[in-house]
């Protein structure tokens, strides 16, 4: 046996040069480390069971890292998997890979899965950890694979795919056939007797006792590779986690999250809907939630007046040529409704609202002295989206952008980003969002994006300086960019921690050149303009369900649909809380007394779960005393408050925009 000399890394860096003996495995290397779980060998990720050669670079990768949780959740899908299959001998597999925060495995069976059967696949799952079978990699030819495999006529179809993808449930490519191609067996800890396999890359967790905490979810129909044309599967979601205590963790979080889902509270509090008569994706605003919607607009067209934003108003469809000239065609073809076809020309729903903002800019000649150009619409476009991403009001089909694009020369570029990115931080923070970071997308290696690689080097190092004022973390999102420029997106941490992508920011040299946009410069020149697209809620509509949730429903009094409810103790009370109703209406605030025939107990449980802010309480004391009393949304009270007294706290809370 000879010896090898190997180079170990920790983050990256250089931090030891050891020798081995010929055979030494990573697991060897890092023996006594129980969190690593895998190696990065030569920047490849592999299993602690490969064996090293002289010069490898070595890499551990722990249990906790982006990695690491990755692997931990892929080899649990293959527990579940296998699990599926001691159950149910006749099912027949998909693919299984790691999401965010978990795992999925789908699955072509007869009959769907019930809660039952989840519970009895979990059972197994655990069986199967507490055997600590072991994980092992083998390299097979096609042949050998299709011979191995030749019950699974999905994994026979991945075979074929060598090389290629299979659809993930976000959309994005699981590769399956890179380079070698290869299947792990589940070994018998103790006979390492066969006793499961599947078609995977790997690399895996050393057995299955590396498995410390894992639950499954529920299941769902979902079509193999993502296109509805293919067969319907079952899906069966899990999580997985390092400990019991981050999957306990997780589950609360979960949980949290359920009572925030925007779906469950516009229903509970009355404020839109989705009636299956329009269509999925096509949501309805009721009074409350119109009423809330009306609030967000006036407040953000007031800021925009503020900043000298100048409103103009499109067209719902315009003809085809529009979008061609606009390069939306082809390149965002597949995100638009198909064509409607009338008076020999093709016409399109509007998908984005530039191009028509080009032709506003292009109405009439442009001097220099108008630039800035500051160009704002509250505008409805239309989306393609696949059903199987149409989602409450984060994702859906039709909806309404804040959408403004401004015009101006080269040198006011760098001073109105800075302005943008501060006013579109500081409106969000109105709004209450406090928790941001920012992402810039850069351009990838696509031959979807046009213009020079000049200009783009150009618009991205503009964003880069623009983002480095703020003082907030900055991170890449290469190939991220849309295909006619860079941008820069403000992602914002909610009230549980989730993050969400509020305001982009964007720099376009390409669609001035397309509509071949002009002004006329100091000198007298023809000047082509720089165009920046900017969007603050991103979509009304979205923008609603992350306020709805961020708040769980109980919205600050500015936004909320009614601010103060009066609730007297007896018949005698009402008239004099209407009085205090009608005073406050003069002043603008929304109120309204219950003078239903329940008893007050029971009006107070109704106006808590619609997260009234105000509850405002008269008995005799009170209309003897000229007074109100408070209870609030935490339950806590304020009594004997003087009628002039209270109002103006209504009011302070609202025109100030506190949360009560």
């Amino acid at each position: 046996m000879s010896d090898l000399r190997v180079i170990i890394k920790r983050d990256s860096v250089d931090l030891e040069e050891r020798v081995v003996t010929t055979g030494t495995t990573a697991a060897e290397l890092f023996a006594g480390e129980r969190s690593v779980v895998a190696a990065r060998i030569g920047g490849e990720l592999r299993d602690l069971s490969r064996p090293l050669a002289d010069g490898d670079e070595v890499e551990p990768v722990d249990i906790t890292s982006e990695d690491g949780l990755n692997i931990l959740r892929h080899s649990t899908a293959h527990v579940m998997a296998q699990a599926v299959q001691e159950l149910h001998p006749d099912a027949r597999l998909g693919i299984g890979p790691p999401i965010k925060d978990g795992f999925y495995y789908d699955f072509d069976v007869a009959q769907p899965f019930t809660p039952e059967d989840l519970k009895a696949v979990e059972k197994k799952m655990q069986e199967i950890q507490k055997r600590g079978q072991r994980f092992s990699r083998r390299v097979v030819t096609d042949e050998e694979a299709r011979a191995e495999l030749a019950d699974e006529p999905y994994k026979l179809e991945l075979i074929g795919l060598k090389g290629g993808a299979a659809e993930a449930e976000d959309g994005a490519g699981v590769e399956v056939g890179a380079g070698e191609l290869t299947i792990y067996d589940n070994l018998d800890a103790k006979t390492g007797e066969l006793c499961w396999k599947d078609l995977c890359r790997g690399p895996h967790l050393p057995t299955t006792r590396n498995i410390p905490a894992f639950k499954l979810m529920r299941n769902a129909a979902a079509y193999w590779r993502g296109s509805e044309k293919n067969a319907q599967l079952q899906r069966i979601y899990g999580t997985a986690w390092p400990t019991r205590e981050e999957l306990k963790a997780h589950l609360e979080f979960l949980e949290e999250a359920a009572k925030r889902d925007h779906r469950k509270l516009g229903a509970e509090l009355d404020l839109f809907s989705f009636p299956e008569e329009l269509g999925s994706g096509l949501a309805v605003f009721h009074p409350k939630g119109g009423l809330i919607r009306k609030e967000m607009e006036a407040y953000s067209r007031l800021r925009h007046e503020e900043s000298d934003y100048e409103f103009v108003n499109t067209p719902h469809l315009s003809k085809a040529k529009l979008f061609e000239t606009s390069g939306h065609l082809p390149h965002y073809a597949e995100g638009m409704f198909p064509p409607m076809e009338f008076e020999g020309q093709d016409y399109y729903l509007k998908a984005m609202n530039c191009p028509m903002h080009n032709l506003i800019f292009a109405a009439r000649g442009r001097s220099y002295r108008e630039l800035p150009l500051r160009l704002f619409e509250f505008g409805t476009v239309y989306r393609y989206e696949k059903s199987g991403v149409v989602h409450g009001l984060t994702r859906t089909r039709g909806f309404t952008q804040d959408d403004s694009h401004i015009y101006c020369t080269k040198e006011q570029v760098p001073d109105e980003l800075d302005s943008l990115l501060t006013f579109v931080l500081n409106l969000l923070r109105d709004y209450g969002l406090s928790d941001f970071y920012l992402e810039l997308s850069t351009r990838g290696e696509s031959d979807k994006f046009i213009g020079s690689p000049q200009e783009w080097a150009e618009a991205t190092e503009q964003l880069r300086q623009a983002a480095g004022k703020q003082g907030l973390e900055l991170v890449m999102d290469p190939g991220g960019a849309a295909f006619y420029g860079p941008k820069i997106s403000v992602q914002a941490r909610d009230a549980i921690g989730r993050t969400w992508q509020m305001s982009t920011i964007q720099v376009d040299f390409q669609q001035p050149a397309r509509f071949k946009l002009e002004y006329t410069a100091a000198d007298g020149s023809r000047q082509q303009p720089v165009m920046i697209h900017r969007a603050l809620f991103g979509s009304i509509e979205r923008f609603f369900a992350v306020l709805l949730e961020h708040y769980a429903g109980a919205f600050p009094a500015w936004l909320a649909p009614v601010q103060a409810v009066g609730i007297p103790v007896g018949d005698a009370h009402v008239p004099y809380l209407q009085e205090f109703a009608d005073e406050a209406r003069r002043k603008g605030l929304r109120v309204e007394v219950d003078g239903s025939s329940d008893r007050m107990q029971k009006k107070i449980r109704t106006h808590q779960k619609q997260r009234v802010p105000y509850m405002v309480i008269v008995g005799d004391d009170d209309m003897a005393a000229g007074t109100v009393s408070f209870r609030y949304r935490d339950n806590s009270q304020k009594n004997g408050i003087p009628r002039d007294e209270a109002l103006a706290e209504i009011l302070t809370a609202v025109q100030t925009r506190a949360q009560v």
